[in-house]
């Protein structure tokens, strides 16, 4: 049997990918207004952000254990062989749980062969990893040169990204409240990035039309190989700008392709609207 891929939702790809290319769907709980979610299945990345318009503070949780013990037993009955690349353990403890379930279902199936890999990503970021061992595995490509694969994207997979309104961040506690509310004084963008699986700020630019441009010219420093590679842009939200922005990727970069994507309910309770995301890879397979 060709190897079963599964993700949790904060790859940010899109409903019918899931389906489409057989792979399981773990989903983030998102809780807004007083209710409980499940990402990707029972809501849609507008509602969280018109609630945070509104004033609300989405909350998420992690998969639910429960979910993975289910799936888990039951592939381990059937004897499929898998990989579950997941959401980054800095950022949620779905990871972490997703272990010790496996653990505890090979107590019962010592021979279940189930590898689960701590992308270190997020975001589309996340999801191009899923996308590229979801068509391997239709391929019938061995589990360990699959495996090869997802290790190699996650370690040189680049995330680059800008949000519209410090203040979710602050909530978030990415920045400081001080920080925030100067920032939005001075009309300050910040630049950030993924770092061991962590969000990291790494430059603050004045102005929105010069932090997108800030953001290709560190494209163009870190990348490698644009016109052999397909860059990722998710977004909060924002379609006429990540169209402005898949204009100038090209023009600079020619990469082979550019994805786009909506940020998905589980990372934009955490971004909030407005947020712009690149991903790319700074070394090629």
């Amino acid at each position: 049997m060709p190897v079963k891929i599964l993700a949790d939702s904060a790859c940010d790809l899109p409903k019918d990918f899931y389906a489409e290319h057989n792979v399981t769907l773990f989903p983030l709980k998102v809780h807004v207004n007083g209710q409980e979610y499940e990402d990707v299945k029972t809501i849609d990345p507008k509602t969280v952000y018109d609630a945070i318009r509104t004033g609300d503070v989405p909350k998420t949780s992690q998969v639910s254990p429960l979910l993975f013990e289910e799936v888990f037993t039951k592939m381990a009955e059937n004897n499929e062989d898998g990989i579950y690349i997941a959401f980054s353990s800095a950022l949620s403890g779905t990871y972490q749980t997703s272990v010790m379930i496996l653990d505890q279902v090979k107590e019962k199936y010592p021979n279940f062969n189930l590898t689960i890999v701590d992308t270190q990503c997020a975001s589309l970021g996340f999801g191009l990893v899923v996308k590229e061992a979801a068509r391997l595995a239709a391929e019938d490509v061995s589990k360990e040169e699959i495996l090869n694969d997802v290790l190699f994207r996650s370690q040189h997979m680049e995330h680059l990204f800008t949000v519209e309104d410090l203040d979710y961040l602050a909530k978030g506690g990415r920045v400081s409240k001080a920080s925030a509310f100067l920032g939005g004084l001075l009309n300050i963008k910040p630049i950030l990035n993924v770092e061991e699986g962590k969000l990291v700020p790494i430059e603050k630019i004045r102005g929105k039309k010069k932090v997108y441009r800030r953001i290709v010219e560190l494209m163009n420093e870190r990348g490698a190989s644009f016109g052999d590679q397909v860059v990722g842009i998710s977004h909060a939200d924002t379609e006429d700008t990540v169209l402005e922005v898949k204009a100038l990727i090209e023009e600079e970069l020619h990469p082979k392709d550019v994805l786009i994507t909506s940020i998905g309910s589980a990372v934009g309770a955490h971004t909030g609207p407005g947020t712009i995301a690149i991903f790319f890879l700074n070394k090629l397979p």
